[in-house]
């Protein structure tokens, strides 16, 4: 019995839920493999190139199909056994069925060609940076419930692949820190216990912090990296992996501090991260924060950790630099904004500013890439891209990009 297709359900070049064979050849940067029937482009979850596989197709856009992965005939020697029972249905991992040293290959040329194609800029990419830690790494996970019916709470997880609704229930969560796992049973009895104090559904915070785990959201958190203790808000922004930090830290410290430069200035500050642990081979360092709160945690971890040469200012996106008095020649700006990138805005002031070394951090290589094209456009040189794998067998990358200026 065929299943009638969507209302929306364009007929060509596929029928609904027709079965094809094809041969995977690449990955996109959501990790689906890439293959061609007859030259036109289908996305397959959870297929890896070389793969010679059948898939069931459930949707035609105007230049490509997507469709669901149904056997693998020939398999990958790359391909592995999932770690966790719920991949392919959890929409947390993409790579699981990876070997790790091809998932590093794979998001080293991944931010290769993002910077080909988007920018036009040929440079070499390190080979991305592992993990210390490949399972039980994140120290913070959001799971979701959705209203409860019939006053029951039914799954609470993560959203299902491919649905930006359906949730799947997750009791365990193998790359999540093992306190986390450990508090999860008792957090989800609790939830299914008093079911009828929800009228909607909700976002739960589990944020590993000294052995236990938080999930108010105003709690504070403690984290260590290299020696210095950061105190933050629990549910604020702090990186997620902390078995990477020391080493990714001590990268970007060499890329902004090479060529005696002796003031640092750190946009999008935080609580502090980059400011403090870089703040050894500075002799000023300037925090520049749009939250008050975070500026705020910014100057306690300072004064904590005895860092007496850090200040910490907030000021808007729109004058970023304007409290900023150190001679540019002489500094370098580490950058680390949102997903979304750089405002333009901002880009043309630290262009104004014009510093002698700009370290971009981003945990989105496509908005990165496009706001380094603007940086190299009004004179900056592109001379060192390294990738860091903060999370893997998900398809997520973090990247740090070193440009110099062309004086």
């Amino acid at each position: 019995m065929h299943q009638r297709p969507p209302k929306k359900f364009h007929p060509h070049p596929f029928a609904y839920h027709e079965v094809i064979e094809l041969t995977i050849d690449s990955l996109t940067n959501l990790g689906a493999g890439i293959g061609r029937v007859d030259g036109w482009v289908v996305f397959v979850p959870f297929a890896l190139p070389g793969e010679r596989i059948r898939a069931r197709i459930f949707r035609n856009d105007k230049n490509f199909s997507q469709a669901d992965l149904v056997e693998v005939l020939e398999a990958s020697a790359d391909r592995v056994s999932p770690h966790c029972p719920l991949f392919g249905e959890c929409g947390g991992c993409q790579y699981q069925h990876l070997a790790y040293d091809r998932q590093l290959a794979w998001k080293t040329r991944q931010v290769r060609e993002l910077l080909e194609h988007m920018a036009q800029l040929t440079c070499e990419v390190n080979l991305c940076a592992s993990s210390d830690h490949l399972w039980n790494y994140r120290s913070k996970i959001t799971p979701h419930f959705e209203r409860p019916r019939d006053g029951v709470i039914d799954a609470i997880g993560f959203l299902a692949v491919g649905r930006r609704s359906q949730l799947i229930d997750v009791p365990e969560c193998k790359i999540a820190m093992h306190e986390i796992n450990a508090a999860l049973p008792r957090i989800r009895a609790d939830l299914h216990a008093s079911n009828s104090q929800y009228e909607r559904g909700a976002t739960l915070l589990l944020r590993a912090t000294e052995g236990r785990v938080e999930s108010d959201p105003r709690a504070v958190a403690i984290e260590r990296v290299g020696g210095l203790e950061f105190q933050f808000l629990a549910g604020d922004f702090f990186q997620n992996n902390p078995f990477i930090l020391p080493k990714f830290t001590q990268y970007v410290a060499s890329q902004a501090s090479a060529d005696g430069l002796k003031f640092l200035v750190d946009a999008y500050c935080g609580s502090g991260l980059f400011s403090l642990t870089l703040a050894h081979l500075f002799e000023q360092v300037v925090g520049v924060e749009v939250s008050e709160t975070s500026c705020a945690w910014a100057q306690k971890n300072a004064a904590a950790n005895g860092i007496n040469h850090a200040r910490f200012i907030t000021a808007s996106a729109e004058e970023i630099f304007s409290q900023v008095e150190m001679p540019a020649q002489q500094t370098a700006v580490v950058i680390d904004p949102p997903r979304k990138g750089c405002t333009p805005d901002f880009i043309q002031q630290l262009v104004v500013f014009s510093p002698a070394r700009i370290v971009y951090v981003s945990c989105d290589p496509a908005t990165q890439v496009r706001d380094v094209k603007a940086l190299v456009t009004a004179g900056y040189q592109l001379i060192e891209v390294q990738p860091f794998d903060l999370f893997p067998h998900t398809r997520h990358v973090e990247c740090v990009m070193t440009l110099v200026k062309n004086f």
